[in-house]
């Protein structure tokens, strides 16, 4: 363990207090360093965002803008209301089920599909405010709280290995192994080679060293190109600001209730698993239990609301957190740190372009190598237990959601601990969430086809 440096942390003696420093043994320095890895990690949001929200007809300026602050807002709550090193910003998943299902695949304008997103937020806060996100995270077993870890772990390893160039899609085998003759494919081998040296020596920060010896390569090899200017100016919100609550009547269509639904479920497992599967991996979790998670899903409620109020999908736990927690960070002025970076980002946006796919997804792939640890701590003597966290396991990489893989394991583990005769220790929250997903597995499967 990297000694504490007290003295650093005696100078900044609001920061040891509002975060607990010298209580989690960490520093000042290695907080923020971790900060620094998680948001080089995640700014691909910061383009990928709006490249799919634009071809819903949204301003790309705008959400970029928009994506900026909904994740600063996010990250700052996270930082000072539950003191986790996780980072909050626009899920993904979100907003490609907005964009190609709801807006192009069911015909509804962006506006009105927004005003779906904005009445989802609100029920989902006040679903936080009643702690019902706590209440079924803290009834979860074991088990299947392990298998969210080692799956979510597993699912960023084959994002990493996909954005990379190792993976590949295939029409007879789904996947392939990539081509080697691609030069920057063997950017993400260089990336992962490094990065595996430095956590094999146990040199402190071998991520994010990893990540910027990547960078250094790709710029030497011509391979990562130099933005043309450094600093530029962010764009106004005004295009995409308020519009889901402009556009509120629309939730009176019986279409829109279905899309409300989709987005309130999502959202609500999407972000629980994440958070477990991290807590899981900073050492957070006592007793089965995340302290302060009532927090922690009040900051991720509030975020996705005053985002769907500016013009975004969603927001989420992001699980490229798992990279600064990998660096070191255990407390909230990582979350903070990544808040502030992207503050930052607002400015100084054309750097950010140098963080390729090939730059980030070794950081993913040793990531996800470090969170797969969590399945030796599954009963895997008990069929019951095993398959149930199998499904859970395997289903997040495979159907390429985490909701999906969260949903087999709630669906099977019910079932199977009755007829093993062990029915009394499926509590009742467990047999709700078994129809609960049900239910969203059937809404999923109809709405893109209407």
């Amino acid at each position: 363990m990297e000694k504490v440096d007290t003295v650093s942390i005696a100078k900044h003696g609001w920061l040891d207090k509002t975060f607990h420093l010298t209580e989690q043994h960490t520093t000042i320095k290695r907080e923020m360093l971790a900060g620094l890895t998680t948001f080089v990690s995640m700014a691909y949001i910061l383009f990928v965002n709006p490249s799919i929200l634009g071809a819903a007809g949204m301003d790309k300026g705008a959400i970029f803008t928009v994506t900026a602050v909904s994740a600063i807002i996010g990250c700052v709550l996270m930082a000072f209301l539950a003191n986790y090193p996780i980072a909050i910003a626009p899920g993904l998943g979100d907003n490609a089920f907005f964009t190609f299902s709801v807006v192009l695949g069911m015909g509804i304008p962006w506006q009105k599909a927004m005003a779906g997103v904005f009445v989802a937020s609100v029920l989902f806060t006040i679903l936080s405010f009643m702690k019902v996100r706590e209440i079924v995270i803290n009834a979860i077993p074991k088990n299947l709280k392990m298998a969210m870890a080692a799956g979510i772990g597993i699912f960023i390893a084959f994002v990493g290995l996909q954005g990379g160039g190792l993976i590949v899609a295939n029409k007879s085998s789904l996947v392939a192994i990539g081509s080697l003759t691609v030069p920057t494919t063997w950017l993400t081998i260089f990336g992962v080679f490094v990065i595996a040296i430095l956590m094999a020596k146990k040199v402190p920060g071998s991520i994010f060293i990893g990540m910027v010896s990547t960078v250094i390569l790709g710029l030497v090899t011509g391979l990562i190109h130099l933005p043309s200017h450094l600093i530029s100016l962010a764009p106004s919100m005004a295009p995409t600001f308020g519009a889901g609550i402009k556009n509120l009547p629309a939730i009176s269509d019986p279409q829109m209730w279905a899309v409300v639904l989709i987005f309130l479920l999502v959202a609500f497992f999407d972000t629980a698993g994440t958070l477990i599967g991290l807590a899981q991996q900073a050492g957070i979790m006592k007793d089965n239990k995340m302290p302060r998670i009532g927090r922690a899903l009040m900051a991720d409620s509030v975020s996705m609301l005053s985002g769907s109020i500016m013009g975004t999908t969603p927001t989420a736990a992001y699980v490229e957190s798992s990279a600064g927690i990998a660096v070191g960070g255990k407390t909230g002025l990582t979350s903070l740190t990544v808040g502030i970076l992207f503050a930052f980002s607002m400015i100084f946006s054309p750097l950010l372009t140098v963080v390729t796919d090939q730059v980030t997804a070794p950081a993913l792939i040793i990531v996800g190598v470090l969170m797969a640890s969590a399945l030796k701590e599954i009963n895997w003597d008990k069929f019951e237990e095993a398959l149930p966290a199998f499904l859970t396991v395997v289903g997040m990489p495979l159907t390429y959601n985490i909701s999906y893989g969260i949903a087999f394991g709630f669906l099977t583990y019910p079932i199977l601990m009755t007829v093993a005769g062990r029915r009394k220790e499926v509590n009742g929250i467990m047999w709700s969430m078994l129809f609960v997903f049900i239910i969203l597995l059937y809404v999923l499967n109809i709405v893109p086809k209407s």
